[in-house]
């Protein structure tokens, strides 16, 4: 009888749930782009770091940073954010950083493979979606690996969201 319950028990430990796919600890969030998931089809996402310069990290903590026309590239074994805008810190002093300058993320090699084989094989686009803080304080970049959206599927998008909205109003009035 007992070896019957240790037999089941093993058993039960080798068939466990399928783990959740990995969401990323957003605390706080300073930059969204809101508008790639409306010109791109998001294929995956990636959580990277940001190599940051000293007052770069205090103008993020204030909320000044925009992605709205940046993407990035893999250059050289590694991965760059170019064209995202952080503004000059108010109290810096002399030793400021340059707003528009390129930042290097900050990526496993084999997570920089995967993309790279991506963008170079498939023609598809990397694009960050949002800067945030983790939960232990670090600057993240949600990066996303995108194919860019044909006029066509930009209409279908938007009378989708159109139905969407309607339905719902139509369910509030309903009951």
């Amino acid at each position: 009888m007992g070896t019957l319950r240790m037999q089941s028990k093993r058993l039960s430990e080798r068939i466990m749930a399928r783990p959740k796919p990995t969401t990323f600890d957003k605390q706080k969030i300073v930059a969204e782009n809101r508008r790639a998931r409306f010109d791109y089809h998001i294929e995956d996402k990636y959580e990277a770091g940001l190599a940051l310069q000293g007052t770069e990290v205090k103008a993020l903590r204030a909320g000044q940073a925009t992605i709205a026309e940046s993407y990035a590239e893999v250059k050289d074994g590694e991965v760059w954010l170019i064209n995202s805008n952080i503004p000059e810190y108010s109290h810096g002093n002399r030793q400021n950083h340059e707003p528009r300058r390129p930042r290097k993320l900050l990526l496993n090699s084999r997570e920089i493979g995967r993309l790279f084989g991506a963008v170079e094989r498939k023609g598809m686009t990397l694009v960050p979606l949002s800067i945030y803080f983790n939960g232990q304080g670090r600057a993240k970049v949600e990066l996303a690996l995108a194919k860019g959206k044909q006029a066509l599927d930009k209409r279908a998008s938007v009378k989708e969201r159109d139905w969407k909205r309607d339905k719902a109003r139509l369910m509030r009035e309903r009951g």
